[in-house]
């Protein structure tokens, strides 16, 4: 009496590594990270993923100047906004608006 027969065997194996290799398939086609025999995370690199990443560092680039552009200018309408000829300025009109509709 035979425990496994060869083609049992076989025919496991065949299994087994057609599933290892659709699940590998999987993972590459949606991004996620494949293991090295020490099962550490390995990302494959292609070119798509390489553009991606030049596209958006450009980006944030670009981003990151505009921000620099909008501090300045608001760091201006707060120094106008504070400054003391500005106050007096807007108390100078409010009484006029108030005089004028006495």
């Amino acid at each position: 009496m035979e425990f496994l027969s060869e083609t049992t065997i076989i025919a496991g194996v065949g299994i087994m590594t057609a599933g290892w290799l659709m699940t590998t398939w999987m993972r590459i086609k949606n991004g996620y990270p494949l293991e090295n025999s020490w099962g550490k995370a390995v990302y494959p690199k292609n070119d798509q993923a390489v553009e991606r990443v030049k596209l958006l560092t450009q980006e944030n680039a670009e981003l990151r100047a505009e921000l620099g552009s909008l501090k300045d200018r608001l760091g201006n309408v707060e120094r106008i906004v504070t400054d003391s000829g500005y106050h007096l300025t807007h108390e100078i009109d409010r009484l006029r608006e108030g005089r004028e509709t006495n």
